[in-house]
């Protein structure tokens, strides 16, 4: 387990293994930055707040009792880092509750749904043949620009849940949401995300 391996890396890094900690920078290091994105307007911004983090570590390493895994605790001072530094960038916020600017505002347009929540027409097919989904990686560009223009709250949770895979209680402790706020904000930033693709694919 992913847990087990960190736990083994912790231990050795914390007896002075520099090789120890370089593995524990490389298996987390890329998930670190995508998410420090989330926070800051440029990747050089995300670069800086992921080095803090690391600082920061090294600093707690002996501190670190174990009672969440690694991981947690990693993404714990990393949002902290990438908040503070996204604030000093002029872009961040308080990472609010729910509402954040559009509370009223349903997530998906209701008129695509029946009174008994039966679809009004099928969305479009998802399994579109290998060379409409290959236009010059357009897919994976709409994705990104999707999640780049969503409410800061909504961009860290989709990153965290669905493009780093972290399970949801992980995330719950990392940003102290409810398991409700939680949801919430990544119900509507993937139903953003969809409608993205779909203009894409009915464009």
């Amino acid at each position: 387990m992913a847990d087990d391996a960190d736990a083994l890396l912790v231990e050795r890094a914390r007896e002075g293994d520099e090789d120890a900690f370089a593995q524990l920078v490389r298996r987390h290091g890329p998930s670190l930055l995508r998410v420090a994105r989330a926070y800051v307007p440029t990747q050089a911004a995300a670069e800086d707040a992921v080095q803090e983090t690391w600082l920061g570590v090294l600093r707690g390493l002996e501190r670190f009792e174990g009672r969440s895994s690694f991981r947690t605790w990693l993404f714990r001072i990393l949002v902290n880092r990438a908040k503070t530094r996204g604030v000093r960038e002029s872009r961040s916020v308080p990472f609010a509750a729910v509402g954040s600017g559009d509370a009223d505002e349903p997530a998906v347009d209701p008129s695509r749904f029946t009174a008994d929540g039966a679809w009004t027409s099928l969305p479009p097919r998802w399994d579109l043949d290998p060379e409409a989904v290959a236009r010059s990686h357009d897919l994976r560009r709409i994705v990104d620009e999707a999640i780049a223009k969503l409410p800061e709250n909504q961009r860290v949770v989709i990153t965290l849940r669905d493009l780093e895979g972290v399970d949801s209680e992980t995330v719950r402790n990392v940003l102290d949401v409810s398991e409700t706020n939680q949801r919430v904000l990544l119900h509507r930033a993937r139903a953003k995300v969809r409608k993205a693709l779909e203009e894409w694919i009915d464009a």
